[in-house]
This record gives structure tokens, sequence and C-alpha cells, in this order.
């Protein structure tokens, strides 16, 4: 099973990419918080339809667990 957490990393770190500056600003800057609480939602919004129609399916997180662990 794939890990799907990649793909929600990858569009967060792609949306801070994308706001000029995000990258390069420091921890005290209301640019960095502001890009990141903002790749956050987008990352939320855009998982969420997915992860509910999951569920639906019955392949939620708890189903797949197992698979986790299999090393």
């Amino acid at each position: 099973m794939r890990d799907r957490g990649g793909a929600r990393h990858g569009r967060r770190d792609a949306f801070i990419v994308a706001v000029p500056g995000a990258m390069n600003a420091g921890l005290t800057s209301v640019l960095f918080w502001a890009s990141l609480a903002g790749s956050l939602a987008v990352a939320f919004l855009l998982t969420t339809p997915v992860n509910r129609w999951l569920i639906s399916r019955g392949k939620g997180h708890a189903v797949v667990h197992r698979y986790h662990h299999a090393h």
C-alpha cells in the first residue's frame, strides 16, 4: 500500500514554494506562518473528500493499519 502522506506533504511544499518569499521567511515572520497556514488549509480541502471516500468504502486508516508495520 502506498503512503498517502507523501502526497499531502508534496502539496504543502508546493504551496509554500509558490508564495513569493515564504522559503526565506524566518520563524518570526508573519509571511512564514501565513503561508504555512494556507498550505495546510489547501491540503485539508484536497484530502478530506478522498479520505471520506476511502472511509465510505471501508478502506480507512484502521483497515490498512496492519500494512504500516509489515516491513
